[in-house]
């Protein structure tokens, strides 16, 4: 079983430049495994809200700290050619002393790439595209020249030197959820598979699709982490009722999945969702807190949910819970 690790979403929108340190800082005095970001132009649907890039801001939190892990849910393939996002990668895994966690999708919003004249294209060519740029990253993590001759991408005895800290390399999460596309991607390339929002009402079924496809192609599934992002609404049973009407204000929306597989409840029952997951093979929990990653709440996931899930020192029996 693998250890279950416990990561904050923190998407950089309507946001001070202190305001994200400070939540970076919390997320390591609190001891979380990772602060997670969103990779657009700008908020959908929010356009005139302060948003800041992807990578630039990865990059000045994971300066700022020193044990967090920070990633992205996920990079679109869409914005940067692999070359470049591997040689991104690379350099801030050294930069940060290893503390990169690579995210990974084909593009989710369609208005965006239309806005700044970047190629959108069919679910099955932006599928196609993010294979091949999966092929050339994962090849650029593991040697120092890599060549490939693709549909649409091509390198041609490419160095990346110096290559990463992490071995074998940069966790690969994939995101995503389409059975025909996007699984097959999981089960060749991915080290992680994040369930996002939108799907969590399908776990069963979509874990075993990607079991088959990993059976097909002779892959362990034990070997692929399953990652669940989902909306966390979280308090003291006191204040529960106020935290959920903020969660259902912020993040009501359809593709959220509050109703179909948000986390709402006291920390007790918080602690029993995860626990069922965790016995379904789910290991790694990202969450978006109703509040955006308040102190107080980062502080109770992390003094009355988090210690459940961690093992004994030197044990490798089952969890607290």
């Amino acid at each position: 079983m693998s250890d279950v690790t416990f990561g904050i979403y923190v998407p950089q929108l309507a946001m001070s430049p202190d305001d994200l340190i400070g939540r970076a800082l919390d997320c390591e005095r609190l001891d979380f495994h990772a602060l997670w970001l969103f990779d657009h132009l700008y908020g959908p649907g929010l356009p005139d809200a302060d948003a800041y890039e992807a990578w630039t801001l990865a990059s000045v939190l994971l300066a700022k700290t020193t044990r967090l892990r920070v990633g992205h849910l996920v990079n679109c393939n869409n914005f940067r050619h692999p070359a470049l996002l591997a040689k991104m990668a690379t350099s801030l895994d050294v930069l940060s002393g290893g503390r990169l966690e690579f995210g990974i999708g084909s593009g989710s919003y369609e208005i965006e790439h239309h806005q700044a004249g970047l190629r959108w294209g069919s679910a099955k060519e932006r599928t196609e595209r993010l294979g091949e740029a999966l092929e050339i990253v994962t090849r650029m993590f593991s040697s120092p020249r890599t060549s490939f001759a693709g549909q649409h991408y091509t390198v041609d005895d490419l160095p990346n030197l110096p290559g990463p800290v992490q071995q074998p390399r940069p966790p690969v999460h994939i995101g995503g959820a389409g059975p025909k596309l996007t699984l097959p991607l999981v089960a060749r390339y991915a080290d992680v598979w994040n369930v996002p929002t939108y799907a969590l009402d399908k776990l069963d079924e979509l874990t075993t699709v990607l079991d088959a496809e990993c059976e097909r192609i002779g892959r362990d599934p034990a070997e692929i982490t399953r990652s669940i992002e989902a909306v966390l609404v979280t308090a003291p049973a006191d204040s529960l009722d106020a935290a959920i009407s903020l969660g259902r204000r912020r993040y009501g929306g359809p593709g959220f999945g509050l109703d179909e597989g948000g986390f709402i409840g006291t920390p007790h029952a918080i602690v029993d969702r995860v626990g069922q997951l965790v016995d379904k093979g789910f290991s790694s929990f990202i969450f978006m807190t109703h509040d955006r990653a308040g102190t107080d709440t980062l502080e109770l996931v992390a003094t009355e949910v988090v210690p459940h899930f961690r093992r004994v020192a030197g044990q490798a029996g089952p969890y607290t819970r």
